[in-house]
């Protein structure tokens, strides 16, 4: 897939900082930025490192400021709102080719262009800056440096030794000449909007130097972290790597890769998340299955499963702490398996993982952590503790859960039962027959046992393999008419006094909003297969979201968007389990 544009964006920094490029190292770390050339958000960089894990990012390189015959290429954004430079004005297209960004300046006859790439497993990123037409021309890269976590802010106190930033990163390149010089309250502006310190102070650490005589000439510069002693290739061979590694994956499977990372494990959304298992799971036919990747996966099913306890997948395990805060992902790592078995015929898997899957069913039956067990009146599954929300539905303010499904939650025991029915469970005939009647008998099913809110939770109970309840068209269709937006559905019904149209403003407005009407993309998945079941049609479903693929995160989907038409694009640029259940409903 190629996204192009041309300076009407590009020379607009609103419109050309709204769209975001990202290329992943496959640890986790990344470069991002903006399409303009601006840094809108604390994690816009060239060298993003997981450190050691991508919970646990550290910022690098922030940027390579270019300079041509004394003009200034790059483009910032002050405390006090200015932009200086204007870079982008000279800014003539920008494109994004096997997912690798490519920009073109024009100053009079003198063109030049600049194309990145990472070092596939390593933290190592490579930039190439090339003279296209005109000559000579004196070029200088100036080397933005930072070394932080991913989460906060920059204030002095970096130290230089030669190329070598903060004893964690080694910059390489021709001609260095060494600055130091501080950037006082560089702004970010994303950060702002959701109600974070949105200025750093960023130190010019150097710049590189080349005089470009004629059209073909290069200044090439590479930054790595990890081993700094072990140089990388050199520059334009990893951007033809990653040119060659890139191109192998067409479409949607080139979006998936980002999120796939060593272990295998997988990322849930750039820029800030890292691996959560609710995600990972719930994204694991589309990520592994639909994109040939069952080796991957099948070692990323044995890892998880050995990690279990008490039953239980840990919701977050790499951010230096464990936390078992989830009722769903659990169910969500058996569904995994029965598909990974299901769509590849790997019984072997099958069976050296059924006691663990059978372990689950046992801890579920005598009672686990969070008040997760079965109630022995109807054999659904009863959860919730207090101040906690173990749904994916899990946003708090204050400590305590915004949309509160303590109790018998509609997905919770969708994916129970469809545990059960994979299992040949003796309690699934009892666990139906109580579904459908905890559940069933309205206009369309009910959130929990307690609360009749129309939200898409209840997909799933016609979407999984092994649901619960036959397609009810009627009811599918009163969801679609409330929910469906042309980039997936809402989280709850605009009817609903509780609905809040917008996803924005400060992390607790965002909070109230996240699952409260804001719309997601993953659920288009569930939404699709119940379509298909009930055999009604998917004609120019999926419309809205390939033409996303140009927005936001190019390439990719993201998390959230507004409630609200026009439904602007919000939370994560790039999400994993966006993507991957768009992939997997394309192809049913």
């Amino acid at each position: 897939m190629r996204i192009e544009y041309g300076s009407q964006v590009l020379g607009d920094v609103t419109l050309g900082g709204a769209r975001e490029w990202l290329v992943p190292d496959g640890l986790g770390g990344y470069a991002m930025g903006t399409v303009s050339g601006l840094r809108t958000r604390r994690y816009h960089a060239l060298l993003v490192v997981a450190d050691p894990t991508p919970a646990t990012r550290k910022v690098g390189l922030i940027g390579l400021d270019p300079v041509l015959n004394g003009v200034e290429l790059a483009t910032h954004e002050w405390a006090d709102g200015t932009i200086w430079p204007h870079g982008h004005f000279y800014l003539e297209r920008f494109e994004l080719v096997n997912g690798l960004p490519r920009w073109r300046w024009r100053l009079g006859e003198t063109v030049i262009e600049r194309e990145l790439a990472m070092l596939h497993g390593r933290s190592c990123v490579a930039v190439v800056y090339r003279l296209l037409a005109g000559g000579p021309a004196e070029l200088s890269v100036q080397a933005v440096c930072a070394w932080r976590d991913q989460h906060g802010e920059q204030h002095g106190d970096l130290t230089l030794e030669g190329q070598v930033v903060a004893g964690a990163y080694r910059l390489r390149g021709p001609n260095w000449t060494p600055d130091g010089t501080w950037l006082r309250g560089v702004r970010a502006r994303e950060e702002a909007a959701r109600g974070y310190v949105p200025t750093e102070d960023l130190m010019r650490a150097g710049s590189f130097q080349a005089r470009l005589e004629s059209p073909g000439d290069c200044l090439e510069v590479t930054a790595w972290a990890g081993d700094l002693s072990e140089e990388p290739p050199p520059a334009r061979e990893i951007i033809d790597l990653a040119n060659r590694r890139n191109a192998a994956l067409d479409g949607l499977k080139l979006s998936a890769d980002a999120f796939i990372v060593k272990g295998p494990d997988v990322v849930a959304g750039y820029p800030w998340f890292g691996a959560w298992s609710r995600d990972t799971m719930t994204s694991y036919e589309g990520l592994f299955l639909a994109t040939s990747r069952p080796e991957e996966g099948r070692e990323l099913l044995r890892t998880y499963a050995a990690t279990l306890s008490e039953g239980m997948l840990a919701n977050t395990a790499d951010g230096g702490t464990v936390g078992y805060n989830t009722a769903d992902a659990t169910l969500w790592f058996i569904h995994a398996v029965e598909r990974h078995v299901t769509l590849t015929g790997d019984t072997d898997l099958g069976h050296e993982l059924r006691p663990a899957l059978e372990g689950i069913l046992k801890a579920h039956l005598a009672g686990t952590r969070y008040g997760i067990r079965v109630d022995p009146n109807d054999g659904l599954l009863v959860q919730g503790a207090d101040g906690e929300a173990l749904t994916w539905m899990d946003a708090r303010v204050d400590g305590q859960p915004v949309t509160p499904r303590r109790g018998k939650a509609v997905e919770i025991n969708a994916l129970w039962c469809n545990a059960l029915a994979y299992l040949g469970s003796d309690l699934l005939t009892r666990a139906k027959v109580s579904f459908a009647r905890t559940f069933g008998g309205g206009e369309w099913l009910r959130d929990t046992a307690d609360d009749a809110a129309l939200r898409p939770n209840q997909l799933l109970a016609y979407s999984l393999p092994n649901a619960p309840l036959e397609p009810d068209r009627e009811v599918i269709r009163r969801v679609g008419k409330a929910l469906l937006t042309p980039f997936g559905l809402r989280s709850l019904s605009p009817e609903d006094p509780a609905y809040r149209p917008r996803h924005d403003g400060t992390m607790a407005q965002r909070d109230y909003a996240y699952h409260q009407g804001t719309v997601w993309p993953w659920l288009i998945g569930p939404y699709a297969t119940a379509l298909v079941k009930a055999k009604l049609p998917t004609d120019e479903l999926f419309g809205g979201l390939m033409a996303h693929l140009g927005d936001y995160g190019l390439n990719s989907v993201s998390e959230t968007l507004h409630g609200n038409a026009p439904h602007g694009a919000t939370g994560c640029p790039f999400q994993a389990w966006s993507v991957a259940e768009l992939l997997r409903a394309t192809r049913l």
